[in-house]
């Protein structure tokens, strides 16, 4: 009787044991061919898939049986059973959740390293035993995906469609970048057809593995944009109209000097690559490939200038200027034409430093030179207007922005003077460079709608670099940014150079003013003289001999007598202009890809302070108020196409800049222009 009540007893709960069992070593399985990528376990695997218990598995049971039912009491036998089915559930539980953990935390655990192992040793054992009679349950199969040993990395399971080797190809990853989408398409092995797991995991976490060598040409691709078929260009450009088309780079190459003063910024490169011998031949190859008409260099090294860049360049066909910055600085500004498409009509090179001037105290430089575009002797009868080229690289500090905005106003100074015809017109006009500034920051939207209003500015806020707005004091602009001794008007322009607005205005001179020295009606106060009691109120002196006057063209002039001198003085309204019509190559944005375009990546932080601007014809837009953005569209000048830029995410994939493959800090720029030729 008690025999046959044991039998009813135990067996249910033999067979509830043997499942468990079952569940528990599938798991241990699971987990170490999770871990593991050699194709032997994979093999050792699939022939244990469906075969029966072990017999050490069966012998364990039975021997299990017979002491539970040997030595203890019929009432004790279900919490013994109970226990064991507890521990069975729990070490199930187990190894179901350090499947779903990360396997780079796996690997890194010593504590699993060694119980993997172990688990090693029990899967050979396993492979090598007899098959049993009782059969794995269809639940606890799993699928086998192993292709070869590389650093892994989880991503979300994808239907069977979307499974094209070890690249999963998700909705989202559609929409990114092409040279993203090639480099996760890159890996060609097979995945084995996934089967439902053995037990209730939400969103299991389907392992493939990364490239071991990231290929940079093709993360780092960038795609040529021909805008020459848009709806916008084609509408000015007739059939019979003929253009002289040429291409235009901008490139901040990083100075070496400049790389071993602040290694900090370069912690993420290997040393290797930031060797000069390393980086030049890429840098040439890179201008080799692209095959610039105009080059336009930034942070060029004099000494590796004079001994391997120019002569280089000349063998290629350029004609090169160089500019080196002012005080002890060892590097400067290049630009580069080919002689067989332009010659030199003119050249100004630009020194910002200015003795006594705190806000034109930097050692920065620039060039600006005048082009003529050199047509085949086919073309005799046409001809083809002068373009203005202009290079620089602007102050970094991002505190200093009265600095930048007054070697902006140099900068267009002497482009207008270059550039201007003489029927007050101007030439065709590219600016390059590195401003260190950002797209829609103060001195952006003045170099691009001609106008700014500076008093009260934050000098931070110039270049919008960074944000000091926590900082209790801060630097703002006060009205005139510069004195009137600097010769350059609010309209940035030459005071010498530029006319007055009105026809009929007095323009004083001081060798006009000094033949009234002893002129009586000199010594009368002009009515419109402001009464200041102790300064306007005495006559000068006949010994008055020093006269100070104001030549520029704005109607804010004032006159003061000071003791015994008159003092002729510019009241400036606080509001900068210009008339040069510049608009972005670039827009700055990425709509395929809802990012902006980014030029740099200081510190892994990518910006964008790299432009060329280009003349364009300005379009009414109406009055909108306020601070409104000036349209335009192209004139003489016809943009055709550029060299695509990339965002922030991307050039992480490439360890940032500068990498392997890019041997700067920045992005080279490159546009197609076309001038419109016309007949003599």
């Amino acid at each position: 009787m008690i025999a046959t009540v044991l039998c009813y007893v135990l067996l249910p709960a033999a067979r509830l044991l043997r499942a468990l069992l079952d569940a528990f070593f599938t798991c241990q399985k699971n987990v170490l061919l999770a871990k593991s990528t050699s194709t032997q376990i994979e093999g050792a695997f699939a022939e244990t898939r469906g075969r029966l218990i072990p017999e050490e598995q069966e012998a364990l049971l039975q021997q299990w049986l017979k002491e539970g039912s040997g030595n203890l009491p019929a009432s004790e036998s279900a919490p013994a059973e109970g226990k064991v089915s507890v521990k069975l559930t729990s070490d199930w539980l187990e190894g179901s959740e350090l499947l779903m953990t990360s396997l780079s935390d796996l690997n890194s655990a010593p504590e699993i390293t060694q119980c993997a192992g172990q688990q090693l040793t029990e899967l050979h054992t396993l492979a090598s035993s007899e098959p049993q009679e009782h059969a794995v349950t269809e639940s606890a199969k799993e699928t086998v995906a192993v292709a070869y040993t590389a650093p892994w990395a989880a991503v979300v399971p994808q239907t069977d469609h979307q499974i094209a080797g070890c690249a999963t190809v998700s909705v989202d990853v559609q929409n990114e970048d092409p040279a993203v989408l090639a480099w996760s398409l890159a890996c060609n092995t097979e995945t084995v057809p996934s089967e439902p797991l053995g037990w209730p995991v939400q969103r299991t976490l389907q392992l493939c593995p990364h490239p071991t060598e990231v290929p940079y040409h093709e993360i780092l691709w960038r795609e040529w944009e021909d805008l020459s078929a848009q709806p916008c260009v084609l509408e000015q450009v007739t059939k019979n109209t003929q253009l002289f088309e040429f291409r235009v780079m901008s490139y901040n190459i990083l100075a070496q000097d400049l790389v071993e003063q602040g290694l900090d910024l370069y912690l993420h490169c290997h040393q290797d690559i930031l060797d000069w011998n390393y980086r030049l031949p890429n840098l040439l190859q890179e201008i080799r490939h692209w095959d610039p008409d105009v080059l336009c260099l930034q942070e060029v090294q004099e000494n590796h200038y004079w001994e391997q860049l120019e002569p280089t360049f000349k063998a290629m066909g350029f004609t090169c200027f160089y500019k080196r910055r002012t005080g002890t600085k060892t590097d400067g500004c290049a630009v580069c034409y080919k002689h067989s498409r332009f010659q030199l009509i003119s050249l100004s090179p630009i020194e910002y430093f200015r003795p006594g001037l705190d806000v034109l105290n930097r050692d920065n430089v620039g060039l600006v030179l005048l082009l003529q575009p050199l047509l085949p002797d086919s073309l005799y009868l046409k001809a083809v207007s002068p373009l203005c080229v202009a290079n620089t690289h602007m102050l970094f500090n991002p505190r200093r922005g009265d600095i930048k905005l007054a070697q902006m106003a140099l900068l267009l100074a002497e482009i207008d003077k270059i550039a201007k015809t003489d029927e007050g017109n101007y030439y065709p006009v590219i600016l390059c460079g590195d401003l260190n500034s950002v797209p829609d920051s103060p001195l952006y939207k003045f170099i691009r709608n001609g106008e700014l209003s500076y008093h009260g500015m934050p000098a931070w806020k110039v270049s919008g670099q960074e944000d000091f707005s926590h900082q209790l004091y801060s630097r703002k602009l006060l009205a005139p940014l510069w004195p009137s001794s600097l010769g350059i008007t609010d309209n940035c322009q030459y005071a010498t150079l530029c006319q007055p607005k009105k026809l009929g205005r007095w323009k004083y001179s001081r060798d006009f003013l000094l033949q009234f020295r002893f002129c009586s009606v000199a010594c009368e106060r002009p009515p419109q003289l402001i009464l200041l009691e102790g300064v306007t109120d005495a006559k000068p002196g006949i010994n008055g001999r020093f006269f100070s006057f104001c030549d520029c063209s704005t109607e804010h002039c004032i006159v003061l007598f000071l003791g015994k001198q008159w003092l002729f003085m510019c009241r400036s309204s606080g509001i900068m202009r210009h008339g040069l019509n510049l608009t972005s190559v670039y827009s700055h944005f990425l709509p395929q890809r809802g990012r902006p375009e980014v030029t740099t990546m200081p510190l892994g932080l990518g910006a964008t302070v790299d432009y060329i601007f280009y003349s364009a014809e300005p379009v009414e837009n109406g009055n909108r108020g306020g601070e409104c953005r000036r349209l335009y569209r192209d004139g003489a000048l016809k943009l055709l196409g550029r060299l695509s830029l990339l965002s922030e995410d991307v050039l992480l994939l490439a360890n940032g800049l500068p990498n392997p493959f890019c041997s700067s800090d920045h992005l080279c720029l490159l546009a197609s222009f076309g001038l419109e030729i016309s007949s003599i």
